[in-house]
């Protein structure tokens, strides 16, 4: 009967330092892709903002320059 005590014993104290492990290698380099992802994503979104700015702009001065040539 103490072996058998001593077994559950010993399988619950496993259990519970299994519980405070440490995350995988894995799990911490999944994440850390998500997180570069994530700030790649915003800067590919600043660059689309940008270049739309400047594609209306462009798009303005050719309209200016549309209507200058069409007064001629």
């Amino acid at each position: 009967m103490k072996k058998i005590a001593v077994v559950f014993a010993s399988a619950g104290l496993m259990a519970l330092a299994a519980c405070g492990e440490k995350p995988a290698n894995e799990t911490a380099n999944a994440s850390n892709a998500v997180v570069e992802n994530v700030v790649e994503n915003a800067a590919n979104a600043a660059d689309n903002a940008a270049n739309a700015a400047d594609n209306a702009a462009d798009n303005a001065a050719n309209a200016a320059s549309n209507a200058a040539n069409a007064a001629e």
